[in-house]
Parts: C-alpha cells; sequence; structure tokens
C-alpha cells in the first residue's frame, strides 16, 4: 500500500499534510449513517425555502444598488465600486448556485419533483445545464477518486509529459491557474475537459453522449431547453438595455461564480495526503473518504458550509447543507485519521495544490498496489 498507512493528525501542531490511511477502514457507511442523528436526514421545505428565498433575496439587493448607486459615482469610485459588486455577488450567486446543487441531489425537500423543478429553473438561471450535471455529478459520487471511472478531475500520469515537463514550472503553473478559474467551468460542460475519457464525443449538452444511459436522454433534451430560454432572455434584456450594461450585471458576477466551482471542485479534490485507486483497490468508501474540509471564513455561511463539511456530504450526499457541519461533528470519531481537515488559509492552499499535485504515481516500490500519490 505504499506508505498510505501513516497516521494523519489534525491538530494545528501537526503535518496536516501526513497522508490519510488507505487500508480498508474497520467500518462501514451503515456505522456512520448510525452515528449521525436522525434529525439530520431530515429535509425541512419550509427551512430549505427560506435558505433559497434568502439568498435571491441577497443577489437581488445587490444588483438594486449596483444598478442605481453605482452609475451616480464619480469616475474613480466607480472602478473600485464594479470589482466589489462583481466579486461579492458572484460569491453570492455561488451560494444559490449551492442550493440548486443540493435540489439535484434530493436534499432540498421530500419531494423530487419540486426540487427538479426549483433546481431546473434555478441552475438555468446561471447557464449549468440542470439534469445534465446532476447526472454526471451522480457518477462522480458514485466513482470518487477512482483512476478509471470518476467523472472529473481525474488526475494526470508522469507520462503525461505536458503537464509533468512542460507545465511543471512557476510560468507553466500561472498559465494552468488561470485557464482553470476562467475557461474550465464552460468548457467542462461542453467538452469534459478535467472529466473522464470515453469513447465518442462527450458533452452535458449533446443527449447521445456517453455520458447519459437511455433513460436520461430525454432530461437532457431538457436542460438544452433550459439553456436556450434562459440565453434568450439574457439577450432580449441585453436589447432593453445593453450588452455591456449586461456583462456588469450579470457577466462577470456569473464568471465569478465559475471561478468559485472550479476553485471548490479542486481544492476539495485535491491535496497531498489524499490517495486515488485503480481498479485493483478502488472501493466506493475510501473514494468518498478521500476528499478534504477546508476553511473558507466567512464565506463558509454563504456557501452553506458544503465547504468545510464536503467529506460528509461525499458519504450521504442527501443530507441538507443545514445539518452538514452537525453530520460532520458525528461521523468524526468514528473515521479517525481517515478524515482529512486542512485549516491552511484557502488562497495559500490552492496555490500550494497547484505546485505540489501535479501528477499521480504509485510509491517508490509499490508500483503494484492500485494507490497513487500526488507528485510535482
Amino acid at each position: 500500500m505504499g506508505a498510505g498507512g501513516q497516521m494523519n493528525v489534525n491538530s494545528d501542531d501537526k503535518n496536516v499534510l501526513e497522508r490519510v490511511p488507505v487500508k480498508k477502514p474497520p467500518f462501514e457507511i451503515s456505522d456512520l449513517k448510525k452515528a449521525i442523528p436522525l434529525h439530520c436526514y431530515k429535509r425541512d421545505l419550509l427551512r430549505s425555502l427560506y435558505h433559497l428565498i434568502s439568498d435571491l433575496a441577497v443577489i437581488y439587493t445587490l444588483y438594486q444598488l449596483a444598478s442605481t448607486c453605482i452609475p451616480l459615482l464619480p469616475t474613480p469610485l466607480k472602478y473600485i465600486a464594479w470589482p466589489i459588486y462583481w466579486f461579492v455577488q458572484g460569491t453570492c450567486f455561488m451560494g444559490a448556485w449551492t442550493v440548486g446543487h443540493d435540489l439535484g441531489h434530493h436534499a432540498f425537500s421530500e419531494y423530487e419533483w419540486l426540487d427538479d423543478t426549483l433546481g431546473f429553473v434555478l441552475h438555468s438561471a446561471f447557464l449549468t445545464p440542470y439534469f445534465s450535471f446532476k447526472y454526471s455529478h451522480r457518477s462522480h459520487h458514485a466513482h470518487t477518486n477512482s483512476m478509471e471511472y470518476d467523472e472529473v478531475w481525474i488526475p494526470k500520469r508522469k507520462a503525461d509529459t505536458l503537464y509533468s515537463e512542460v507545465l511543471n514550472n512557476p510560468l507553466g503553473n500561472l498559465f494552468m491557474t488561470f485557464g482553470r478559474l476562467v475557461l474550465s467551468y464552460p468548457m467542462y460542460f461542453a467538452f469534459n475537459i478535467h472529466g473522464r475519457k470515453y469513447d465518442g464525443f462527450v458533452s452535458h449538452f449533446y443527449p447521445q453522449s456517453p455520458l447519459f444511459n437511455d433513460s436520461e436522454r430525454k432530461f437532457i433534451w431538457l436542460s438544452d431547453a433550459g439553456m436556450i430560454v434562459a440565453l434568450y432572455a439574457l439577450y432580449k434584456i441585453a436589447l432593453a438595455t445593453s450588452f455591456t450594461w449586461l456583462f456588469c450585471i450579470y457577466g462577470v458576477p456569473l464568471l465569478v461564480l465559475n471561478g468559485h466551482f472550479i476553485f471548490f471542485s479542486f481544492v476539495h479534490h485535491t491535496h497531498p495526503s489524499l490517495p486515488h485507486f485503480d481498479l485493483r483497490e478502488w472501493d466506493w468508501i475510501r473514494g468518498a473518504m478521500s476528499t478534504v474540509d477546508r476553511d473558507y471564513g466567512i464565506i463558509n455561511s454563504i456557501f452553506h458550509n458544503v465547504t468545510c463539511a464536503h467529506v460528509v456530504h461525499h458519504l450521504i450526499s442527501n443530507i441538507p447543507h443545514y445539518h452538514l457541519l452537525e453530520a460532520t461533528e458525528a461521523i468524526k470519531p468514528i473515521l479517525g485519521d481517515y478524515y482529512k481537515y486542512d485549516a491552511t488559509p484557502i488562497l495559500k492552499a490552492f496555490w500550494r495544490e497547484t505546485k505540489e499535485c501535479i501528477f499521480v504515481e504509485p510509491d517508490e516500490g509499490a508500483e503494484d498496489s492500485g494507490v497513487y500519490w500526488w507528485c510535482k
């Protein structure tokens, strides 16, 4: 198993980069589920609606302030006010998008038809193909950290010289980081960049894509229709105002949401202490545990704590976001050294991971272990 048997200590005075264990755990998913209080599984429609409506109310308030107040500011102050608005509004977009993510996991209410209806409208408004993402994301949860079958952030191998040699330097790292944050979101949905390799054309917009099974394809058409309606509505808004106005009010915050999504998914699935497994060694529970909880400070609450409670979300994905912290505390004593929490300031951690996690390889002398660790 390589060096995967090293102990992981999460206290501040220990090395947070120590590897988690990779041997099969002495507990089952049923043990974790039993440890979580029963009320954490309750999907309270009124409470969920409160969070969704609150997010939308904040977004609307920010829109009103930006559209009415920023144009009245002196020109020098506009150059300060607009970037502040873009980042804050884009961050709030991501918070509402996260509720849409809950909807896709049927973690919003007891009514799946209602979850899908709200999720379809909400994600379409953020130019995200709801059902397409729901299905590929479900596959990601089913195959987390599998070298062959995970759906996203498949790590590169040393043999991929573009990553291991050409881009493995400060300039290449900067180029890749910029490309990830700006382009990866639309490129993932359009062309499955960072995704699993399939035979044939792969796209979240293509109903015949091998991403989907036959029973799902009609909903991909519906996702596409939602995107077309949203784009047409934005086009009509641009005609009624201006394309510049729409870009400032909606377009740039949407790019910030895109960056948050890529940043978020990257840092929660990329950490020097976490393994990947091939078919010889992978099983669901070890894959699901091989994620990391992070601390985003005040943004934790805006993102509904899926940042600092991501591990439990991978283990039991239909727990509503407002119970994730309590559920995490309940299972931590059972997870023990298998649980990874990294309180490194998030920007510092992101930059560290982009430098240290370039490709994966088995440990020297353990080439047949089926366990892969990040290298640089």
